[in-house]
């Protein structure tokens, strides 16, 4: 079965490419990917604005599909599934942390917190969300809600929520994108010391190279294209 023979992927990509219909004709954002990604592995996927970074990401995740190729999330084929179908392995699979936080303004941190768990169904999503909101630093602001928490906690937050449901994969697209840096470098601490306790495998968005130098691996794009897929040094 082609590259998904990968027997520690959790994640594979195979030939993709992506094409959109711009008013100057075809645009393509990604043209003949391919890569796998191991299980409790983490990745910087890097390049240039306009590289094709954010939607490499999201062809990854299954928020789209690609023109061309497969993706392999956790041993199920996205390519192969409807939009129903993939929103059901990336409730089972993915955990996501965005630049600009995503938190529901209406529910406290907790709640934030509770919400993917509620809606996986799970009896005790309270005290998971409880304890992960200890983990990241927050015993102490769990009833704040997202307007009275700074930039900082909201992403702790945010950070908090996507491990409280133990994806396989998490995805960050530049998660310290609207923090100053001192901020950011805590944020990255937390993510990288959660990545390492609960082996979840990360999945980094990113230009700053300081930060892709701490993850195991970087995926180099240019023009939609890979350039360079590298373990860091250690």
């Amino acid at each position: 079965m082609s590259s998904q023979s990968n027997n520690d992927a959790v994640l594979v990509a195979e030939k993709i490419s992506k094409q959109v219909i711009s008013p100057e004709g075809a645009l393509t954002i990604l043209s003949d990917v391919s890569f796998a990604i191991s299980d409790g592995e983490s990745v910087a996927i890097t390049g240039a604005s306009g590289a094709g970074k954010t939607t490499l990401l999201a062809l990854l995740a299954g928020l789209d599909l690609p023109t061309e190729g497969k993706i392999w999330l956790n041993g199920h084929e996205l390519t192969a599934l409807d939009e129903d179908g993939r929103a059901v392995i990336r409730a089972a699979s993915v955990g996501f942390v965005f630049q600009s936080f995503h938190l529901v303004p209406s529910l406290n941190a907790l709640e934030n917190v509770m919400l993917p768990l509620e809606l996986g169904g799970k009896s005790d999503a309270r005290a998971i969300a409880l304890n992960i909101i200890e983990q990241v630093g927050l015993s102490e602001r769990w009833s704040h809600y997202p307007a009275q928490l700074s930039g900082g906690e909201k992403q702790r937050v945010a950070i908090a929520r996507a491990f409280a449901t133990q994806p396989a994969v998490l995805f960050a697209d530049e998660p310290t994108g609207n923090l100053d840096s001192r901020t950011g470098g805590r944020i990255m601490d937390l993510m990288f010391e959660l990545n390492r306790d609960s082996s979840t495998t990360l999945v980094l968005v990113t230009h700053d190279q300081a930060l892709a130098g701490r993850c195991d691996r970087k995926i180099e794009l240019d023009a939609g294209l890979l350039v360079a897929d590298s373990l860091v040094a250690a």
